[in-house]
């Protein structure tokens, strides 16, 4: 069969959604939404958002019974920038703790004005299986007294706290200090986004040393975008946590690297490590000794090390499985060739060179050519010499991968000719999850038959649950063809939307905040 009837029989199979008895009558024929059980209620239920589920509690007394069912409620967000839910006063929330949340709660976030040490005795004593917490400091001007806090829930696995800047947690951390020692996940999520480019004055608002002691068993250390951070901070949790696998320190501009070698020598356990726009210095780099670490998984972008550096480095780590070193100067051609040589590339499934524009598209292409094959995440983006001709030829080299981000929003010389990139991406790339194309959308060239190539990829690529790209006529005709097959959350566009490599990490799961 050729590969345009197979996808035509495959759209007939979409739209054919009815299922028929022999007499020509639907089975579902007289079913209406009243006749279903509570359970299978329950059931849909639990694919809508909380803020959905309080608005079918409205619609009568039946529903309102099933939607405060606490199986519903084990994942629960009271920011209402994030989730819509907005809790009047103390009081209602101490009585949803104790009514419907209970037992059930696994994961619970809060903004400021709910973070009270009543609120946090009640979690402690309603609700036993609570192993998830969001605190968000974020926007606070003055914490809340938390000089009679006696408790504090005891089995948190995983705690995020989003920093102010300005307010001091000593307060607050020294009385939750004895509680969070089984504490495996931790994130601290600073200001990045809000720093203005002349600071006055950074104030260390958490005491990362007295912090690092009262959580000795932390697998997964996240410390996103904090001005404060430097090396002492990293040297202080390696001194410590001795089962550390993944430590991150994205956007921590005080990092340079003067303590790698001492982190690297004592956790025997880090695989992953991700600096992304991090003050990293070549020489601290070249010091440490990657050679002897089991550092699987890299982010080094946004960086300035050298070429020296880089090739130094990619030569010594001996099982290097994640690369992510986009936006580098020093990232050229021929650090691409010395890494090849070394053969260093053996394990890599995941490579993101993004606006590495010191590389030609002769050596990607030779570099794919060898490796491609293993890779199951290629983000080759923000390069105005890297076009649809290079993808179109390593296409067919790319069996395995599940993540694909290309195209520049620079408007280009040329244009990109997209419905036949489409249609070389659903024939080669059937493993497909995730796919970018960031091209202005005045660069793509498509016909009236387009259709037919979105068609391919969308009845070949059946895992694929996020397409992006820019807005414009194309965007909204990719959108509409995948609503017609009721895959409506598929296709998404730049502004709401990246697609990243990080997907792919060992650990992401753990790194995931909100």
């Amino acid at each position: 069969m050729d590969i345009s009837s197979d996808v035509w029989n495959q759209v007939a199979l979409e739209a054919s959604q009815l299922y028929f008895t022999e007499d020509g009558k639907s089975p579902f024929a007289n079913t209406s939404i009243e006749k279903l059980p509570d359970k299978v209620i329950l059931h849909i239920f639990s694919y809508l958002s909380h803020l959905e589920i309080c608005r079918m509690a409205t619609v009568c007394r039946r529903w309102r019974t099933i939607a405060y069912n606490t199986q519903l409620w084990k994942n629960v967000s009271l920011r209402p920038e994030v989730s819509g839910l907005h809790v009047g006063s103390l009081e209602s929330l101490l009585q949803l703790i104790s009514v419907r949340f209970g037992p059930s709660l696994r994961y619970i976030e809060l903004p400021i004005e709910l973070i009270t040490h009543t609120v946090l005795h009640e979690l402690s004593s309603k609700c036993p299986n609570l192993t998830h917490m969001l605190l968000d400091f974020s926007t606070a001007m003055q914490l809340h007294d938390f000089s009679e806090m006696q408790a504090f829930p005891a089995k948190l696995r995983y705690m995020c706290i989003c920093l102010s800047e300005v307010i001091f947690m000593e307060g607050f951390m020294r009385k939750i200090y004895n509680f969070i020692n089984g504490l495996e996940v931790l994130h601290l999520i600073g200001t990045y986004e809000k720093c203005e480019e002349e600071e006055e004055e950074i104030y260390e608002v958490i005491n990362v040393h007295k912090l690092k002691s009262a959580t000795p068993n932390l697998r997964v250390i996240n410390l996103y975008g904090i001005n404060f951070i430097d090396d002492s901070h990293i040297d202080a949790f390696s001194s410590n946590c001795i089962q550390l696998e993944c430590l991150a320190v994205n956007y921590c501009n005080k990092v340079v690297g003067s303590t790698l070698k001492a982190l690297l020598a004592r956790s025997k356990q880090l695989k992953c490590l991700l600096m992304n726009g991090t003050s990293l210095k070549s020489e601290y780099v070249m010091q440490a000794e990657w050679d002897k670490c089991s550092v699987q998984e890299l982010d080094i972008s946004g960086t300035d090390l050298s070429s020296e550096c880089l090739i130094d480095l990619l030569t010594r780590i001996p099982t290097l499985r994640f690369l992510s070193a986009g936006q580098i100067n020093g990232f050229n051609d021929s650090v691409l060739k010395a890494w090849m040589e070394g053969g260093n590339p053996k394990s890599l499934i995941a490579l993101d060179l993004d606006s590495s524009d010191n590389i030609s598209d002769e050596a990607l292409a030779r570099f794919i050519t060898r490796y491609g094959a293993q890779l199951q995440a290629c983000v080759l983006s923000g390069m105005t010499h890297i076009t649809d001709q290079l993808w179109m030829s390593i296409m067919p080299i790319l069996t395995n991968i599940r993540i694909i981000v290309m195209g520049t929003t620079e408007r280009l010389g040329g244009n990109i000719h997209v419905d036949q990139l489409m249609d070389t991406i659903g024939s080669h790339c059937t493993k497909l999850e995730r796919l970018e194309l960031r091209w202005d959308p005045e660069n793509l060239r498509f016909s009236d038959k387009s259709q037919k190539a979105i068609d391919l990829l969308r009845v070949k690529c059946l895992k694929l649950r996020c397409l992006v790209l820019n807005d414009g006529r194309y965007y909204e005709t990719v959108k509409a063809n995948f609503e017609r097959a009721d895959r409506t959350t598929v296709v998404r566009t730049t502004t709401s939307c990246r697609v990243s490599a990080y997907h792919v990490l060992s650990n992401y799961n753990d790194l995931v905040f909100n």
